[in-house]
């Protein structure tokens, strides 16, 4: 079985060092310094959020801790935003048609201050939608591509509606697989290790901190034999005569390849993460590579 146990079952000790906090972002701190709070309050050596978030930005930002931080380059699935858009001047009447024509593929460039290269790049964009219209200010919600910048998508309206806009307040509501109905704070989580460090009391600790895996359920599966996660800690690929089961995404992934193949997260009997990696070949073989590594987890 996993060598942390199954997930529902860790002390708090191995809970903190492969665990998740779905946090609420304030305003005002960096996402590195939120981080770094988190990693100091629970005592781990390394902690990492997934996905940056500006410091006047608040909402949903997963800080993984422990050896969970393997984990931050797998949760880049879809984010969701509610902005306000402010336009310079009163909105046309084709408000609507408009934000309609930008869900799909649109162009940007990274704005100067990014932590990444000022290239001109494709991201989706996969809901634009206005939740309410005050005068000059649209609230907006945008489902989009990790990497959008939402600042910059709302000058292009500006743009084309012809008014001229800037983004106002921002906040993000989902991060795959987490949303605001996940959100905790670090009043929440100091709170809780308190309780815990003083009381023995972990209940309010596991409200807060939950287990790495969590962070995963977005991700097909692929459940392997104890003898076959041994194998992957020593560095070894999942093999066809230690997969166990190949749940309905990865099977279905198999069977409408489409580019690169698709991550998956291979998990022992108790629900244990061992690692992440390509389903490359037929889950289903009697022999040859099933799941070619790409982060060991044990």
């Amino acid at each position: 079985m996993s060598r942390r146990g199954p997930p529902a079952e860790r002390d708090p000790a191995a809970l903190l060092d492969f665990g998740v906090v779905p946090l609420d972002k304030p305003a005002g701190p960096t996402s590195h310094q939120v981080s770094a709070w988190v990693r100091d309050l629970a005592g781990v050596e390394r902690a990492a959020h997934a996905g940056t978030l500006d410091p006047k930005v608040t909402g949903c930002l997963p800080v993984l801790t422990g050896d969970a931080t393997r984990l931050a380059a797998a949760l880049v699935g879809r984010k969701a935003y509610v902005a306000v858009l402010q336009l310079h001047a009163d909105p046309p009447a084709d408000l609507a048609d408009v934000f309609a024509a930008f869900v799909g593929p649109v162009y940007q460039k990274p704005p100067r201050k990014s932590a990444v290269a000022r290239r001109l790049r494709v991201r989706e964009l996969h809901a634009l939608e206005p939740l309410e219209v005050d005068g000059r200010r649209v609230l907006l919600r945008v489902e989009c591509e990790a990497g959008t910048y939402v600042r910059k998508l709302c000058h292009d309206l500006g743009l084309v509606l012809g008014t001229g806009a800037h983004m106002g307040d921002l906040r993000r509501v989902a991060a795959t697989p987490f949303d605001d109905a996940d959100l905790v704070t670090l009043h929440d989580l100091a709170d809780a290790l308190a309780d815990w460090r003083e009381t023995g009391d972990d209940g309010p600790l596991r409200a807060v901190v939950q287990p790495a895996e969590r962070a995963l359920t977005h991700l097909p599966t692929v459940t392997i034999a104890p003898s076959a996660a041994d194998q992957v800690a020593h560095g070894a690929p999942v093999y066809a005569p230690g997969v166990i089961a190949v749940d309905e995404r990865a099977r279905a992934a198999v069977e409408a390849p489409a580019g690169e193949p698709p991550l998956v997260v291979c998990l022992t009997p108790d629900g244990g993460a061992v690692c992440l990696g390509r389903l490359t070949g037929d889950p289903d073989a009697t022999s040859g590579v099933v799941v070619d590594l790409e982060r060991v987890l044990v």
